[in-house]
Formats: structure tokens, sequence, C-alpha cells
């Protein structure tokens, strides 16, 4: 018997009524490509929270990179980002209409093309939760060319899930492994405080299937704390110095996410110190300019389920759009974009691309 089968033995012997809310895009595509809720018992439902940094990435802050695109400015960008949607299509429609967009996968890339280039000025699109914060930072201390600059939509998972305990029905969370490397388990055990069985999980399907398992085992005692079921790549601390050099560049902020409205403390922005290579104080005048026309008054379209499945509120196959007018190739919402949002997960792994 396989490690899968046995867990989802022990899984069916424990199980009852429960909500679980993973918040980290990398699970949902493993649950999505194994079939994981398929297999579990019906009582088990396994909901999608907002983990997929490209889908809560706003329309003002692509409208923000794609104005200094057409300003002249090269914007360097992961491959995913691109093709988000913003008030007036992506980053990618703005490289077809001549403006120079790279896709980089890495922000030492978007350096190389600076160096390369010392005339051009260069900025990299920096999104993403806590596990790619400190590479940014880390770049940053390395004192890059003057020609290089952030344009910074970090986010920060804890205020997230604070911002969603009140506003959803869930019984328990499954951690993201690759931010609890980072952050280690102690910032969520406020969550287990207030009766939220945490588990910090890996990416494997056994390593879901474990995390489920536990979840279920706390239940059953009446037991509410955090557990690392991810000990390989996580510390119970985290990584002491990522977190030293994240807080040396950036300081925490109000941000706003794509469908979940403005969060208190669940940004960053970069530190007075590093103003040089701040692309939103560098360039504030150029923004304001290309972007004071813009309306953002029901901003997502009036159709798109986007905002209720980041807060796993919806499925996709519920919203009008999904597998018809929004495909991976033609995406309205910012869940259909990315290999770790929902709707591409979906339209990917349950037959709806080969139907």
């Amino acid at each position: 018997m396989s490690a899968e089968s046995e867990l989802l033995e022990k899984i069916r012997t424990l199980s009852r009524p429960v909500k679980i809310m993973h918040i980290c895009g990398t699970h949902e595509r493993t649950i999505s490509r194994n079939g994981l809720r398929d297999v579990l018992p019906e009582e088990i439902e396994v909901l999608s929270g907002p983990g997929c940094p490209v889908c809560v990435t706003p329309k003002e802050e692509i409208d923000r990179a794609i104005a200094l695109a057409e300003s002249g400015i090269i914007v360097t960008s992961f491959g995913d980002m691109m093709r988000v949607p913003g008030s007036s299509g992506s980053l990618m429609d703005a490289r077809s209409r001549g403006c120079d967009v790279r896709m980089v996968y890495s922000i030492d890339d978007a350096i190389a093309i600076a160096e390369k280039d010392p005339e051009s000025k260069v900025v990299f699109f920096a999104i993403g939760f806590e596990t790619t914060t400190p590479t940014n930072a880390a770049a940053i201390l390395r004192k890059p060319p003057e020609n290089f600059s952030l344009l910074l939509t970090h986010k920060l998972t804890i205020p997230a899930i604070e911002a969603l305990i009140d506003e959803i029905e869930v019984d328990a969370f499954i951690a993201p492994g690759h931010v609890c490397t980072i952050i280690g388990i102690h910032p969520f055990e406020q969550f287990a405080e207030k009766g939220f069985p945490i588990i910090a999980a890996g990416f494997e399907a056994d390593e879901l299937l474990l995390s489920i398992l536990m979840i279920l085992e706390q239940l059953k005692a009446g037991e509410y704390k955090v557990e690392n079921a991810y000990p390989r790549a996580v510390k119970d601390e985290g990584n002491v110095r990522a977190q030293e050099m994240m807080d040396k560049v950036f300081k925490v902020t109000d941000s706003q996410w794509r469908g979940l409205g403005t969060i208190p403390d669940s940004g960053m922005v970069m530190r007075p110190e590093f103003s040089q290579y701040n692309a939103s104080i560098i360039y504030a005048d150029l923004i304001a300019e290309k972007m004071k026309n813009i309306s953002y008054e029901n901003s997502l379209s009036s159709l798109c389920h986007c905002a209720d499945i980041l807060k796993g509120k919806e499925k996709p196959d519920n919203c009008p759009l999904f597998s018809k007018k929004c495909t991976p190739s033609n995406p309205v919402g910012s869940c259909m974009v990315s290999q770790e949002g929902m709707c591409y997960n979906w339209f990917r792994y349950r037959g709806v691309d080969s139907a």
C-alpha cells in the first residue's frame, strides 16, 4: 500500500465535517493535479485562499508598471505577471504595442540587463510573499547599478489570514511551506489560540494528506496548535538571516489586494535610506501623470468571481466566465493566469481543457 493510500485510510477513520483552507498556490496545484479533493471524504472540504501572489496583485499596481513601460523604461517581470490584466490590458499587451517589457526568472536577471545597458532605466516589478522578499532585499543590499530600481508590491501572509478569519467559515489552516521556511511557524500561533489547528505543509501529495490527517487528529483531541509537517525545510524560528535582511530594507505598510481590498499592515515598502532604488518615488510624477484618468470603481468585472474565489467563498466552475470567456489563453480574472491560480488549475486538471 502506498503512503498516500495509508494516509487516506487513516483520514477516513477520523473523517468529520471540516473546512480546511490552504494559503498557497503551489498547494493548490498539487491538490488539483493529484485530484485530492476527489479522493477525500466528501465532508472534508479543502478551500483555496489568497496564496497566489500573481492573483492578488491589484490592477493599480499593474497599471503603474505599464505606465513605466509606456514612458520608455525597461520593465522586467516574471512570466505569469506579464499576462495579468490591468485596467486596459496587461504588460504583455504593452509589449505588443512596442514597449520594452522583458520576462526574467529572477531579480538577478533584471540587474544583469541594467548592467549591460547603463544608459537605460530598468525596473523590476517585484511581487510575491515572504518567500521572494528576502531575495529582493539581498539584491538591494548588494548595491545594484544606479539605473536599476524596484516597483514593489510584496504581500504578507499573516495579515491576510487575519482579514479572512472574520469573513469566511473555516475550521483549520494549512500553512504555506515556502513562506514558513522564511518566517517559521511561530507567527501562526495566534490563530491556534483562537481555535484553529494550523499545519505547515510541504508540497507533495502525501505531505498535504499528512497535514489533513494531523488537523483531524487535533480536532479529535480537542487541541488547537501549530505543527510543523515540513521539518526538512522549515525550522520553527524560520530563516532568521532572511528576516533580518527583509527588515533592514523594507518596512510594513497597508497594502491593497485584488479582490480583498486594503488589508492593514499586509505589504512592504522600501525604507527611506534605500529610496534611490524605489521606482514608486523615482518615477512618482511620471506614474501620476499616466494614471490620472484611470478610474478604479468596480475594477473587477461584475461577472468575474475572482474576489470570492480568492477568499475561499466560491469555486471556479460556479463563475459564469470560467472556461468560456475566461481561459488561460484569454484570462479575464487573475486566478486564470498563473499556474498557482485556482481557476487555472481547475481548468488544467479537471478535464476542462480537453473537453
